[in-house]
C-alpha cells in the first residue's frame, strides 16, 4: 500500500529551478530519509507536501486519491505534518497550549483550560521527557523538549504523515536516542515520516528506505540495506568521493600565536587554558551546553570574562568584562565563525559581495568609496574557489541554501585575511559535498600559516582535521594532545567525566 506518492513534480522561481522532476513513495508506517546537498530541492519539496507552496508540474496522490492542498491548514487536515529545522511553536505558551493550537477544547464560548490539560498530558504520555509537563511555558524548556512538543502537535492533528527536517541538529546524543525511540513508537503505530538528514550514520539507524535528491530530481531510491554509503554519496554529489577530509601533513610549528591562561566566565566557564600554534587545527570537542561556545565568545568579548588572561603574539590582554573588542581583535588578525550563521554570522538581505567583504572594505574601495566592480570581481574568485551555488554575487544570501550560506561566511574569513580564526560547528546542517569543500578550506589556512581553533559535535571531523584535540567538560578545558592519543572512547569519557569506557558504549556524538 502507498501512502503518498509524487510523479513529476517541478517547480521553479524565476529562472531558478528549484524541482526538475521528483518521483518519490512513502508507505504506511515506514521512515523515509530524503538526502542530498544542500540546494538539492529537499526543502523546497517538503514546503509543497506541507501546502507552503504549489507544484509547477506533476501528480501528488495521498491514500489514492489527488493531493493539492490550498495551504498548511488543509494540509495538516489532510494527515501531512511539517515539523521544520527552526521549529514553528509559540515561546510564550504552555506546553499544552501549544500541543493543541487550532484545535483547544472551549465551553460555552470559553477555553476549557482542564479538558486542554487532560488532553495534552493524554498525548504526552508516551514520550516520558522529564522536563514536560502541560502547564509549562515552552520558552523554559529545553531544545530537545520543544521538538517533542511539535511531535506531539503533529499528532493531535492525527496526522498520518510527519516531515522531519534536520530534528537533531541542535540535540546532543541523549535527546538524539529519546527522539529515536519516538519515531520508532510512531512508525510502529502506522505513521510514516519522511527525515531529512546530513548525517549518513543517523540516516541508517532510524530510516528504512531513502531518496537521493540532486539538482532538484530524484536519483537514487531503494532500501538502506541495499545500498553503501560510498553509493549514497556519489549519487548526492555527482561523482565519487573517495574521502571526505583531504589528505594533509602537519603545517604546525613551534611559533605561539594565541594563548589563553585561566579563562573564566561563569558559570559557563570554569578555567580554560591552551595555546594555538601558527599553522595548527585545534579541535575542541565536549557536549552540548559543556562550555565551548561560551569560551569563545568569552575570549572574544561578546560575553564578560571576570579572569584570565589572553596572549596575542607577545600582546597581553587582560580578559574583562567585555575587555576585548570584536573589531580590535579583528585588527590584531583574528576572524570569527558564529554558529548562529542566520543570527550573527551573516546579513540575510544583503548580497553575497557585500557578506563576503564586509569585514575587509578596504580591499574594495578607495578614498572611502566602494568599488562595485572590484568588489564583485573579488567575491567572484572566492565562489569558484568555495564552489558556492548562487546565480551570482549580487544574489541575496536569503537566497542560497545553508550549505552555500556557511561558505559565504567562510569566504568572508578568508577574505578578511584572518590569521587567527575561530570556528564554532562549521558545518553542523551542511551536506556531506559542502563538509568536503569546507574541510579543504581549512587545510588550506593551516597550509598557508594560518592558525584555526575548532570547536565541533561531529567526531569524524574532529579525527579528520585537527593536529591537537582539547575536550571541555563541565565548563572545564582539558589539556590538548595530539589526535593519534585520542579514540572516539577516550574522548567520549573524557567528556562526561568517567573514568574508563564502559564495553559496547556507544559514542555520544553524530
Amino acid at each position: 500500500m502507498i501512502l503518498l506518492e509524487l510523479n513529476g513534480i517541478r517547480k521553479s522561481f524565476g529562472a531558478t529551478r528549484a524541482l526538475a522532476g521528483v518521483d518519490f513513495q512513502v508507505r504506511p508506517g515506514e521512515v523515509h530519509a530524503l538526502v542530498g546537498e544542500n540546494g538539492a530541492g529537499k526543502s523546497t519539496l517538503m514546503n509543497i507536501l506541507s501546502g507552503m507552496l504549489k507544484p509547477d508540474e506533476g501528480t501528488m496522490r495521498l491514500l489514492g486519491r489527488e493531493y493539492h492542498p490550498a495551504g498548511p491548514l488543509e494540509a495538516r487536515r489532510q494527515g501531512i505534518a511539517h515539523i521544520h529545522q527552526e521549529l514553528s511553536n509559540c515561546p510564550h505558551l504552555s506546553v499544552a497550549e501549544n500541543i493543541l493550537l487550532g484545535i483547544e477544547p472551549s465551553r460555552y464560548g470559553w477555553l476549557d483550560w482542564a479538558a486542554l490539560n487532560r488532553r495534552a498530558l493524554e498525548i504526552l504520555r508516551d514520550f516520558h521527557h522529564p522536563a514536560i509537563a502541560p502547564e509549562r511555558r515552552l520558552q523554559d524548556l529545553p531544545i530537545a523538549a520543544r521538538q517533542i512538543v511539535e511531535i506531539c502537535r503533529a499528532l493531535a492533528q492525527n496526522a498520518s504523515l510527519i516531515l522531519m527536517d534536520e530534528p537533531t541538529s541542535s540535540l546532543q546524543r541523549e535527546d538524539v536516542e529519546r527522539l529515536f525511540a519516538c519515531i520508532r513508537r510512531l512508525r510502529d503505530s502506522g505513521i510514516a515520516i519522511i527525515y531529512i538528514s546530513h548525517f549518513l550514520e543517523e540516516v541508517r539507524e532510524i530510516a528504512d528506505r531513502f531518496t537521493v535528491l540532486r539538482d532538484g530530481a530524484s536519483v537514487m531510491s531503494g532500501s538502506l540495506q541495499g545500498a553503501t554509503d560510498a553509493q549514497i554519496i556519489t549519487a548526492m554529489v555527482g561523482r565519487p568521493v573517495e574521502t571526505l577530509f583531504p589528505a594533509r601533513r602537519s603545517s604546525r610549528t613551534p611559533e605561539r600565536v594565541l594563548e589563553v591562561r585561566r579563562l573564566s566566565a561563569p558559570p559557563a566557564v570554569r578555567e580554560a587554558t591552551f595555546e594555538l600554534y601558527r599553522g595548527e587545527v585545534l579541535g575542541v570537542a565536549g557536549l552540548i551546553g559543556s562550555g565551548r561556545t561560551r569560551m569563545l565568545r568569552s575570549l572574544l568579548g561578546l560575553l564578560p570574562a571576570n579572569a584570565g588572561e589572553i596572549i596575542i603574539g607577545k600582546e597581553l590582554l587582560p580578559a574583562g568584562a567585555r575587555r576585548a573588542k570584536i573589531d580590535a581583535l579583528m585588527a590584531r588578525g583574528i576572524g570569527y565563525l558564529s554558529e548562529d550563521r542566520k543570527g550573527e554570522g551573516l546579513a540575510l538581505e544583503l548580497s553575497v559581495a557585500d557578506n563576503t567583504t564586509i569585514t575587509n572594505l578596504a580591499s574594495c574601495s578607495r578614498w572611502g568609496w566602494l568599488n562595485r566592480r572590484s568588489q564583485i570581481e573579488q567575491t567572484e574568485t572566492w565562489i569558484q574557489k568555495l564552489r558556492i551555488k548562487v546565480r551570482s554575487a549580487e544574489s541575496p544570501v536569503a537566497n542560497l541554501s545553508g550549505g552555500n550560506q556557511q561558505k559565504v561566511a567562510i569566504a568572508r574569513l578568508l577574505h578578511q585575511g584572518a590569521r587567527i580564526v575561530l570556528m564554532d560547528e562549521p558545518t553542523r546542517g551542511v551536506d556531506i559535498g559542502s563538509k568536503a569543500h569546507i574541510y579543504e578550506a581549512i587545510a588550506e589556512m593551516a597550509a598557508a600559516g594560518n592558525s584555526v581553533l575548532l570547536v565541533s559535535s561531529y567526531l569524524p571531523e574532529l579525527f579528520g582535521i585537527c593536529d591537537r584535540i582539547a575536550v571541555m567538560v563541565r565548563g572545564v578545558l582539558s589539556p590538548a594532545r595530539p589526535v593519534g592519543e585520542w579514540t572516539a572512547e577516550t574522548l567520549m569519557h573524557t567528556a562526561i567525566g568517567a573514568a574508563a569506557p564502559a564495553p559496547g558504549e556507544r559514542e555520544f556524538l553524530q
